[in-house]
């Protein structure tokens, strides 16, 4: 999922049945979104969840579409699809990824994509995700402010040099 303009959330699933998708649609949507998709039956329910839904017949040759008149396509799954080709470019060098490693790739692309969003505060990113997933850092004692974004409070992170962090 991607939120135009905005952030990525990738999801590696067993299958894409309504009962999969569900669950994580509603922890990473807001309700009353807009969501744009294709006419993949899993969609169909979205209105049900509580979600405004358009969709592009991709079977019927259409890709965009403009609604309102003003000349711009609004109703698109461009976005994603541009995703999805990055992301296959980026892993055609590795000729093959094992099942067991897929997530981490995964999860290393959506990390990447998202802190684009913030240019140069790559590195608070950085720090702030090791220590929001309870990583072991160990440093030399220079403090680095992080900003949580989702509860405006400042925390001091410990920072300079990295020993050790645990599992990715």
């Amino acid at each position: 999922m991607i939120e135009r303009g905005g952030y990525l959330v990738i999801h590696m699933l067993e299958n894409v049945k309504q009962t999969t998708i569900q669950p994580i649609i509603e922890s990473t949507v807001v309700q009353g979104s807009l969501i744009y998709t294709d006419e993949y039956d899993s969609y169909a329910r979205l209105e049900q969840w509580g979600y405004r839904h358009q969709t592009v017949c991709h079977s019927a040759g259409e890709y965009a579409r403009d609604e309102d008149g003003d000349g711009f396509c609004e109703i698109h799954v461009n976005t994603i699809e541009g995703v999805w080709s990055l992301l296959r470019s980026w892993l055609r060098p590795h000729r093959g990824i094992s099942q067991d490693k897929l997530p981490q790739y995964l999860g290393f692309f959506e990390f990447v994509h998202n802190a684009k969003k913030r240019g140069k505060a790559l590195l608070g990113t950085i720090l702030w995700t090791l220590v929001r997933r309870r990583k072991a850092v160990v440093s030399r004692g220079i403090l680095i402010e992080a900003k949580d974004q989702a509860k405006h409070r400042t925390t001091k992170i410990p920072c300079m040099t990295f020993y050790h962090c645990c599992n990715v």
